[in-house]
């Protein structure tokens, strides 16, 4: 199993939750027919992602992968690229460094970020130079309900602040999975 996240062209995608779950399952079926490894066949901004995240998450496949006889080495991640999205799949133990990187990355270059691996993953647009949650309504921390926010907020090299709130749900030590 993989942490897995996604980014995507802002253009190629619905605004609201529920359609764009539906508009993630049609391209999670890669049903484009090519080949699902090279940057080639997405557009300039997720090439210009993809190219500088390979910088610190090498890919494993395709014709940048590199070449890594270390079995070990958890930086090493997958990537299915599609023509609007990117999808990634990192190793749990890099997880919360992978998703700070994405989603630095889709604020510099302009593309949209889904945390796929989250029960109500955050879902990013870009807007005017920053990243923007949608239908995103926090609730607040109660016992009840066992849930509590994280605010984040991330400065790109190129001085772009990246404001976001994750949502967390406390589970009971048993419930792990």
């Amino acid at each position: 199993m993989s942490y897995d996240l996604m980014v995507f062209r802002q253009e190629a995608a619905p605004k609201t939750r529920p359609e764009f779950m539906i508009w993630y399952r049609d391209q999670t079926k890669w049903a484009e027919g090519h080949n699902y490894d090279d940057p080639a066949t997405t557009s300039v901004e997720l090439r210009n992602w993809f190219m500088e995240m390979i910088q610190t998450f090498p890919a494993m496949n395709g014709p940048f992968a590199i070449e890594d006889e270390d079995d070990d080495n958890s930086m090493i991640t997958g990537y299915g690229i599609g023509r609007d999205v990117i999808y990634v799949d990192f190793r749990w133990s890099v997880a919360e460094q992978a998703y700070n990187k994405v989603l630095l990355l889709a604020g510099k270059h302009g593309v949209g970020f889904f945390d796929v691996s989250s029960d109500e993953g955050d879902i990013f647009f870009p807007d005017n130079g920053d990243l923007k949650a949608i239908d995103k309504k926090a609730p607040k921390t109660t016992k009840e309900t066992n849930n509590y926010q994280v605010e984040h907020t991330v400065k790109t090299n190129d001085g772009i602040i990246i404001k976001y709130t994750t949502k967390h749900q406390i589970k009971p030590w048993w419930k792990f999975w």
